[in-house]
This record gives C-alpha cells, sequence and structure tokens, in this order.
C-alpha cells in the first residue's frame, strides 16, 4: 500500500512535467526521441518495485539505486517546470521576452539546460548535506530537586535506519563527534536498525556501538522500523551495548530518572499517566518517545525533558511544510508547560539518501539542574 500511494505520488506529477517539456523545450524532429529517454527513466522506479528485496538481483539493486536519486530529481524537475509555467505567465501578461524569441531552438535549449541543471543541483546538495553531520546544541535549565548532580550533559540522536548496505564509514564519524561531544550520556531516540536478520554489515554496526562509553551508559527506545522489522526482543541493541526502555522508567545514580516509552504501533503501549505512577516528585524526569505526538498530554505531567524523532525535518523540501503542520513539533525545541520538548531531524534517513529539509544531526543538550 505504502509502495502505491508513493507510485501514484511519483506517476502523476511525472506525467505534467512529460508533457510540459515535450511542449515548452522539445522540436517536432526529436520528440520521438524524448519519449523513449523519459519514460526509460521514469520507468525504473516502479520496475524495481516490482521485485522483493529478498529475490533482488544485481540489475534490480542497481536500478533500486539509481531510483533512490530519480525519485527527489523528478521532485525538483516537477517544481522547476511549474516556477518556469509561472514565469511564462508573468511574460504573457508583461510581454518581457518577445514570443518570436521564447520560440527559437536556442531559447529552447537555455530553458531545459537550466531547468536540468538546477533539478541535479539540488540533488547533489541534498546529498552533501545528508552526508554532513552536524551538531544542534542547546542549554535548559530545569529544578534540580534531590539530584546530586548539578549539570547534566546528554547527547541525543535517532532515525539511523541501519542495514545491509548502510554506509559503516558514516557510522565511524558519528562515533568521532560523540567522542568530541563528550556526553555524559547517551540516548537514541528509534528507528535506528532495519531488517528482522544477522548480517555481517550488521554485525560490524554492532560492535562500533559497543565501544561507545559515557558516564551514566547508552539507552534507546524502540521506533516504528523496529516494530515492522521484528527487532522489538532488542538482540540488536543488547549486542550493540545499548538498554532498551520498553515503557519504564529507571533512576540513573540517584540523579534522575530516565524513562522510554513504547513506540505508538505497540498495542501494549502504556499511557503517559500509566508510566508516571512510578515515578516520585523527588528527582527530575528525561523521557524519551519516538514520535512527538502527545506534546499536550506530556506537558501536564511531571516530565522535565522529552526527546522524540521520527519526523526527519520532512527530510525534502516542500514535504517539511507538511510535517510542520502534522507536527505539533516537527523539528527543534519548544517549551510547553514546564516541559522541554526536542524533536531532532534524525541522524540519518529512510530512502532516497539526501536532505534539502533538515540536516543529519546529534542534538547536545546541557541541562543545568537548578537549586543545586
Amino acid at each position: 500500500m505504502f509502495h502505491t500511494i508513493i507510485t501514484l505520488a511519483y506517476i502523476i506529477p511525472n506525467i505534467y512535467v512529460f508533457l510540459r517539456i515535450g511542449q515548452l523545450f522539445i522540436n517536432k524532429g526529436y520528440k520521438q526521441y524524448y519519449t523513449l529517454i523519459y519514460l526509460l527513466l521514469a520507468s525504473i522506479y516502479p520496475v524495481s518495485n516490482l521485485f522483493s528485496e529478498r529475490d533482488a538481483g544485481i540489475l534490480v539493486e542497481v536500478l533500486s539505486m539509481i531510483s533512490n536519486y530519480l525519485l527527489p530529481f523528478y521532485l525538483y524537475l516537477f517544481l522547476f517546470v511549474m516556477i518556469f509555467d509561472v514565469l511564462l505567465l508573468i511574460n504573457s501578461l508583461f510581454k518581457i521576452i518577445p514570443a518570436g524569441k521564447m520560440k527559437s531552438t536556442r531559447f529552447k535549449a537555455t530553458g531545459l539546460s537550466v531547468i536540468l541543471f538546477f533539478s541535479l543541483l539540488v540533488v547533489v546538495a541534498g546529498v552533501i548535506n545528508f552526508n554532513t553531520i552536524r551538531t544542534s546544541e542547546y542549554r535548559i535549565e530545569i529544578p534540580g530537586k534531590s539530584s546530586k548532580i548539578s549539570h547534566l550533559r546528554l547527547a541525543f540522536a535517532a532515525d539511523f535506519h541501519l542495514q545491509e548496505g548502510s554506509n559503516i564509514h558514516f557510522v565511524e564519524m558519528f562515533l568521532q563527534k560523540i567522542a568530541i561531544i563528550r556526553p555524559d550520556l547517551l540516548l537514541f531516540g528509534g528507528d535506528i536498525v532495519e531488517g528482522d536478520r544477522e548480517d555481517e554489515s550488521l554485525t560490524r554496526f554492532e560492535q562500533l556501538l559497543r565501544g561507545i562509553h559515557t558516564r551514566y551508559g547508552v539507552f534507546t527506545v524502540l521506533g516504528n522500523h523496529e516494530f515492522y522489522a521484528g527487532q522489538d526482543k532488542g538482540g540488536f541493541f543488547n549486542k550493540a551495548g545499548m538498554k532498551v526502555l520498553c515503557d519504564t522508567i529507571v533512576v540513573i545514580d540517584n540523579s534522575f530518572n530516565l524513562g522510554g516509552r513504547y513506540d505508538s504501533h505497540f498495542r501494549t503501549r502504556k499511557t503517559i499517566d500509566e508510566l508516571m505512577k512510578s515515578v516520585t516528585d523527588s528527582l527530575p524526569v528525561i523521557l524519551i518517545d519516538h514520535r512527538p505526538t502527545e506534546i499536550d498530554q506530556v506537558s501536564k505531567t511531571a516530565v522535565d525533558v522529552q526527546l522524540s524523532g521520527h519526523t526527519h525535518n520532512g527530510q525534502l523540501f516542500p514535504i517539511n511544510l507538511i510535517t510542520r503542520k502534522t507536527y505539533q513539533l516537527s523539528w527543534g525545541y519548544r517549551k510547553t508547560g514546564n516541559t522541554h520538548f526536542f524533536v531532532t531531524s534524525g541522524i540519518r534517513l529512510w530512502g532516497p539518501p539526501l536532505r534539502t529539509a533538515g540536516k543529519s544531526e546529534i542534538m547536545v543538550i546541557d541541562i543545568v539542574f537548578t537549586g543545586k
């Protein structure tokens, strides 16, 4: 169903792009060549989806890899063709460029070249942005209550989506960043691993992540992709040295409460009130929830800090405009009531390997416990 929706969202704009480019830029003698080339390229994505991942041969893998870049390329080709049409409408009103000049072969070649160039440029910039890890730093104050510490440096990442074929070098770069940050506590916000089987690359990821050492440890929650892939038993996380919080709250070194919720896909997920019944008011509360969907409810509890991911900040413009409308907080920081909410755009992605909205980020949050 998901791929059907994406395929329809891919085909319908492509019909518009195909027709408009043909009408605007392609001379009559080249129409057949244009049609053949366009249809061959546009068919790569739907053809690659006809084969299951397990049955895929080398050819299908290559087609899938190409389609990962063609999808966003066609998105921006569609947007730039629309912009060109708007400019044509403006020109028809103000007669800036003579109609005869617009019909010339030179004008058509220049116009098409500009549209293709900028579409490709956006994709290349998105790939570079995707493969560059950035940190977003915050400083907040919360009541320390009876905590024995006055400061906590916390690093937070989500949405790694590790699977066979994921870039090992990127994981190594992530570990280097963590070593520079030197957090007291490292938290993951779910969607860390894909797939329901072990392979050589996942074993390597486990080894790399197991090498992380912080004062208070490494904790994670399960996201919707762990639910899809049957990773809810936590085998990967145990081998990677991560402690999974499944609708539980633990006390860390008599200094703060740390809680983690099941993703909303899990039917056994507790309500926030049920989860908070086990918490006393004597220590601050930090909570991880994969999705930022219950901000108002959480803000009415004793939770001091909530950390979430899942949204990817839309990943691609203009999809980020949709996520802003979908979530009360789709990325960044907001304080609602007495609760500080953080939503990361994710360290990695699922789908096309590029970002034109958001960044591949690690959130670094310095928490000062007041009253100490």
